[in-house]
């Protein structure tokens, strides 16, 4: 059998449409993918519920695709998006100050908290923070202190902040688990990992988004999935509820260069016109990836 190398071409893309129904359906339908609503849902989490956005709303996107043959293989790398909810306009700007990209909207305020919302990508909360839930193990009420997020046998567990790992072992009902401290005042534990990711052990540094294992149903479990755990001044408390810090907005420093970055970006999206909903297909249109383009 030959095999032929081919070459993977990178474009930039544009994608401008209209909600009707879900935004999911709605990028999907413009001719965006699964991996690109993830990536605009990881962005916009602390700023806007997506799941919730209302026919009429509209969103811009300018981002990359790798090509094989004028075939897409790949869609990522989002620099830049737009998204009008309830007639506010909210711009989502890439922006590297020099410690790699991260998101800001157009008054130069960070996008993210100082943590991620969910450590687990595409899945479901099964079980949530209580003093008093029904064991399905152990057949007893007792406290969950923590949130469940099922999800299939394998799914990368993420870091939800930047820290140190304190413990990455096994205990007879956390299965195997790992424990990150990000600071003084907040720590997280990951529950019933199938194995731990590559280089993760006591005293690794980690990264925001870093995949630190794999979920599993080891320990006390039913089925596969992640137990998340996060304390604050060394008390449990439940991770979606707790009012978590803004990360640092754009500085001083560079706020001249980012200024130059948002007007080339918001004078780029003001021309990529919205469809109207009557219309058939929802526009897409393609340029050449230029470095200097935004």
């Amino acid at each position: 059998v030959a095999l032929h190398e081919r070459e993977v071409e990178t474009v930039e893309r544009e994608l401008v449409g209209e909600i009707r129904g879900s935004l999911y359906q709605s990028v999907l339908e413009a001719g965006g993918s699964a991996q690109l609503v993830n990536a605009l849902a990881d962005i916009y989490a602390w700023r806007l519920d997506l799941n919730h956005m209302q026919a009429g709303d509209t969103f811009k996107l300018i981002f990359e695709e790798k090509q094989v043959n004028g075939k897409t293989i790949e869609q990522g790398n989002l620099k830049a998006a737009f998204i009008g909810h309830s007639g506010e306009p909210l711009y989502a700007i890439a922006f590297d100050q020099g410690e790699g990209t991260s998101y800001y909207d157009q008054e130069g305020n960070s996008f993210k908290k100082a943590f991620l919302k969910e450590p687990v990508e595409y899945s479901r909360i099964s079980s949530r923070f209580t003093q008093r839930r029904f064991h399905p193990v152990q057949k007893r009420f007792k406290a969950h202190l923590g949130t469940d997020f099922a999800a299939p046998r394998g799914t990368p567990i993420r870091t939800v902040g930047d820290g140190v790992v304190l413990e990455a072992g096994r205990s007879g009902g956390n299965g195997n688990y790992v424990k990150i401290r990000h600071n003084k005042t907040y720590t997280t534990q990951y529950l019933h990992m199938s194995r731990f990711a590559k280089g993760i052990r006591r005293g690794a540094r980690v990264k925001m988004g870093q995949t630190i294992g794999y979920v599993g149903s080891t320990g006390l479990s039913t089925g596969p999935h992640l137990c998340y755990r996060f304390w604050k001044n060394g008390r449990q408390v439940d991770a979606l509820k707790e009012k978590l810090p803004q990360a640092d907005p754009v500085k001083k420093d560079n706020m001249i260069a980012f200024q130059l970055t948002r007007e080339q970006i918001m004078g780029r999206m003001e021309a990529m016109v919205v469809p109207t909903s009557d219309e058939n297909m929802l526009a897409t249109r393609k340029s050449e990836y230029d470095n200097s383009s935004i």
